[in-house]
């Protein structure tokens, strides 16, 4: 055996013995070049860990339970557009409740997601690259996929150590019954199976103004249309339901119901806090809101920039305001962690009107910094210190085990699978420069593009096996990725390819799952008819 099998042997053992912080009882497969990670600081990690539980045990004995924790995530939105004081005055527009969140907690400027919605929620949702599940692509309606029965999420996690757990907005996990939310461990919840755009896009009257093509009849070429049956009329988007319930359709997929959404949303966030400082028992509440509107009269552009999106995100930012207000009305804030983000970088091909790329160079899709580096933001009030700005590198993928972590429920982790994300209770606590992560795999669907490690950053799309074929970049001498290099990187050569095979050799062993895919609106209470039909046209399996 050649000595680099040899080294990949190892790590892969080492990837499946590897017990966590806080003396987990059983052992987590990370990925290897965690493993590594831990080799090289386990004594400092451990002395922090004893001093962190020692913390959090004193705070359970305080507040009688563990910390509450929510999720808010929005969508799009560049690194620096929210959050900053002074880029409000450069954008035209104010976001004073999350900049209050970053004056009171911490602003993360190295915060990483997926490229796109459905990724980066399946990452939040399972601790796992969304490739390792198979949900690396965006579903539209009638997509007939979706997130897989034994794939296992944060909310059957937190589940099973007493948490109650909600879910309210954006899921984006598929149309299939297995994929349901009420169905993946949370209580309850109001969520939507795609994104917000054929809510706010396919609309009849848009088409004279070419926002939507070829969906309606009256736009159909009569001559020489023979199928019938190709638009997606009469497809289903939200859903309500309980654990253990047939879910409801909640909603319509009119713009002014969609518009009366976002509303209802925020107005289940507030109920259910209202209600959760009653019960007394922990709680996770993840709030993925939709925040597109860009249906828009000009008399309700309030803002300087006048676009739709800007206006979305003030009200967007009003409702995190309401969040924050109602935590510490209740007196629920003292022991509830909270955590805002996008989900992605901007979806640019909108600008002006829409989101537009900002500090970094591209957006929603690209493996570019501008599409997975978010804003972000931390808020504890009294354990959390305040006014930090913090520059380690953390990832979506983090959330899932860090919650489970903060919970007290790292023996209830699946052991099964890879987990990709990181217990960083320490970076929470302690503050800049205690992040357990220093690098990141990125991927463009089911494509390994990208590999981060500390600043530097080896793009793999393209890669052809001569030297001038490998692209490089220091993202602090080049944040916008403008001038790929070569030369002065060729150190890091072996070791990007050796971080690499570590993480390629991790997925033999625990192969990616395929794509799942089944009849869409299944177990749907009230499903209505022109859906039903629709869904029977989906093909299921292919010859």
């Amino acid at each position: 055996m050649s000595v680099r099998k040899n080294i990949f042997s190892f790590l892969l053992i080492a990837a499946s013995t590897i017990t966590p912080n806080f003396s987990v009882a059983k052992d987590i497969v990370f990925e290897a070049e965690f493993v590594k990670l831990q080799a090289q600081n386990a004594q400092q990690w451990a002395a922090e860990d004893r001093a962190l539980k020692e913390k959090l045990a004193a705070m359970r004995e305080k507040y009688g339970a563990p910390p509450n924790i929510i999720h808010i995530m929005w969508d799009d939105n560049s690194l620096g557009e929210v959050g900053i004081p002074e880029m409000n005055k450069v954008l035209g527009f104010d976001t004073p409740s999350i900049n209050r969140m970053a004056e009171e907690g911490i602003a993360f400027t190295r915060m990483y997601t997926e490229p796109s919605c459905t990724p980066t929620r399946t990452a939040a949702l399972t601790g796992r690259l969304s490739v390792r599940a198979g949900m690396y692509k965006v579903g539209f309606p009638p997509d007939g996929m979706g997130l897989h029965k034994d794939e296992v999420t944060i909310a059957e996690v937190l589940g099973k150590v007493g948490y109650r757990t909600a879910f309210v907005g954006k899921a984006h996990q598929g149309d299939i019954e297995q994929s349901y939310m009420n169905n993946q461990g949370f209580d309850y919840a109001n969520f939507s199976m795609y994104n917000q755009f054929p809510l706010i896009n396919w609309h009849e009257f848009l088409g004279p103004s070419g926002a939507v093509q070829g969906l309606f009849e009256s736009q159909w070429d009569r001559n020489y249309t023979v199928d019938k049956e190709f638009r997606p009329l009469g497809y289903v988007n939200q859903l309500e339901g309980r654990k253990g319930e047939k879910p409801k359709v909640f909603t319509g997929t009119s713009l002014p119901e969609y518009k009366k959404l976002m509303r209802q949303h925020q107005q289940l966030v507030i109920d259910y806090l209202d209600e959760a400082a009653d019960n007394g028992k922990p709680f996770y509440l993840a709030y993925w809101p939709h925040v597109y509107d860009l249906v828009r009269k000009p008399e309700e552009l309030t803002t300087s920039a006048s676009t739709p999106f800007a206006q979305s995100i003030m009200e967007l930012d009003r409702d995190i305001g309401q969040i924050m207000e109602k935590l510490r009305e209740t007196g629920l804030a003292k022991n509830t962690l909270v955590i805002a983000m996008a989900d992605n970088g901007p979806m640019h091909e909108l600008a002006p009107m829409g989101p537009h790329e900002g500090i970094f160079r591209g957006g929603k899709g690209d493996f570019l910094e501008g599409g997975i580096r978010v804003p972000a933001f931390a808020w504890w009030p009294g354990v959390i210190e305040e006014g930090q700005v913090v520059g380690d590198m953390v990832s979506v993928h983090d959330l899932f085990t860090t919650f489970i972590s903060l919970a007290g429920g790292l023996d209830k982790m699946p052991t099964d699978r890879v987990i990709d994300g990181i217990d960083q209770t320490a970076l929470l606590l302690n503050g800049d420069g205690h992040s357990r992560r220093d690098y990141l795999h990125v991927y463009t669907g089911n494509i390994l593009a990208a590999s981060i490690k500390q600043q530097f950053k080896r793009t793999w799309v393209g890669d052809r096996p001569g030297l001038m074929g490998s692209a490089y970049t220091d993202l602090y001498k080049d944040p916008r990725e403008e001038h790929h290099k070569m030369a002065p990187y060729l150190w890091a050569w072996a070791a990007f390819d050796h971080m690499r095979e570590g993480h390629d050799a991790l997925i033999r062993k625990y192969p990616n799952r395929e794509q799942t895919h089944g009849v869409p609106y299944r177990g749907i209470a009230n499903l209505p008819p022109e859906a039903k039909a629709l869904a029977a046209r989906v093909p299921t399996s292919y010859p």
